[in-house]
């Protein structure tokens, strides 16, 4: 009987034990909303926290974050944009536009941002890429270069659509880098923290005001900037980009709640910024290893000898900037960042200065998280019958 209940009694404190090093994950993935959510750390990019993060779904007007950029990208804020019939034509969400009128697209830019205006998205579309269907190609080619993974856009407003390549559609993570790419964009980031924006046609003869739907600027400190969406297979759908304590995150939801549901974006937003606070703090890369000097056959002696008895060695050198190394990482307290050398174990001579010699890898938890490359820092020749009777000649006849 004492057996077994110091057995029970080992058994309780073990689990006690794990639940102190895991609740606070554990409850966020009970508790969230959302189908798809994702916290990021909004220097690297790297997720910190995600659930279902790279499923895809449909993502209503947080779409309209990559056309905005687009827009301030290819386009310029005194551009004349001419509304089209199929501008005009857009369901609600919309800012009423007529055929023929004309916008600066800087205005527009506020239309788009602060109160999703659907035919203000095709309007800058076809001004942009000529067409949808055009602009569309251009977003998708920005999201790879980007980094995302499985993001597919037909619709430059978010409203559902399809085409050869597939539905509309974006991961958490993917739409996080987006956002996390967008907001290093000032004139982005100004736009989207306006509360309210008064502008007028190129005519002056008709006037317009909107105002930010982006609650969640008054709802937290730090909140650099935000994206609403909703559609009906989309559901309620946030992005956004927050500093909190010094910390970059970005938020990114998709499928959370549907209407009567409209408050668990902001309630998933603000459980997942309280655990990335309580939970991670910014670490510097490790100092790089000491790399091992490299033996290299058939060198050039230094010493000048004939038949030298000692082994040539090449000395390498991290090609990493300071820039790179000054890089900060958001890492968990049992976290930690190792190097990785990826060398040869001998070389054959010539070796040429800077030549590429071999990597360094900086991981966590066996992920890669940076790298560099590895080179010679000097040069070393290669011995040939040339050199052979060139330094008999030189040591015997001179």
């Amino acid at each position: 009987m004492k057996n077994r209940r110091a057995a029970a009694v080992a058994f309780l404190t073990a689990v006690l034990i794990i639940l102190q090093f895991f609740p606070a994950q554990a409850a966020e993935v009970q508790e969230l909303y959302a189908l798809s959510a994702v916290l990021m750390d909004g220097e690297t990019g790297r997720v910190l926290y995600g659930k279902e993060a790279y499923k895809a779904r449909p993502n209503a007007s947080t779409t309209k974050v990559m056309t905005c950029i687009m827009a301030l990208e290819m386009g310029k804020g005194d551009d004349y944009v001419q509304v089209s019939k199929n501008a005009a034509s857009q369901p609600q969400t919309r800012l009423g536009m007529k055929v023929g009128q004309q916008f600066y697209l800087e205005d527009l830019l506020y239309s788009l941002m602060l109160k999703s205006h659907n035919d203000t998205a095709v309007a800058i579309a076809e001004h942009i890429g000529g067409s949808v269907e055009k602009f569309a190609i251009l977003m998708n080619n920005k999201a790879k270069e980007i980094g995302c993974t499985d993001t597919h856009f037909v619709t430059p407003n978010g409203l559902d659509g399809e085409d050869e390549g597939g539905i509309h559609h974006t991961t958490a993570r993917d739409l996080g880098l987006i956002m996390t790419y967008a907001v290093k964009n000032t004139t982005f980031v100004h736009i989207t923290q306006t509360r309210n924006y008064t502008f007028s046609d190129i005519s002056g003869k008709k006037y317009y005001s909107v105002h930010n739907t982006n609650a969640f600027l008054d709802m937290e400190t730090g909140v650099i900037s935000g994206k609403t969406g909703f559609t009906g297979n989309a559901g309620y759908c946030y992005v956004c980009a927050v500093r909190q304590d010094e910390k970059f995150f970005i938020v990114a939801l998709l499928g959370c709640g549907w209407p009567g549901n409209k408050n668990y974006k902001w309630s998933d937003a603000k459980k997942l910024l309280a655990y990335g606070r309580n939970n991670y703090r910014y670490v510097m890369l490790p100092d790089l290893p000491v790399l091992p000097d490299i033996p290299v056959s058939d060198a050039v002696p230094k010493n000048g000898e004939l038949y030298p008895d000692a082994q040539i060695t090449l000395k390498l050198h991290a090609a990493v900037s300071s820039k790179d190394l000054a890089k900060r990482y958001l890492l968990k307290k049992s976290e930690s960042i190792t190097w990785e050398a990826d060398l040869p174990e001998k070389l054959e001579a010539p070796v040429k200065k800077n030549q590429k010699i071999g990597s360094l890898h900086a991981k966590l938890d066996g992920k890669e998280i940076f790298c560099c490359l590895v080179t010679a820092e000097d040069k070393i020749g290669r011995i040939t019958y040339k050199w052979y009777a060139d330094k008999i000649f030189h040591d015997y006849f001179h």
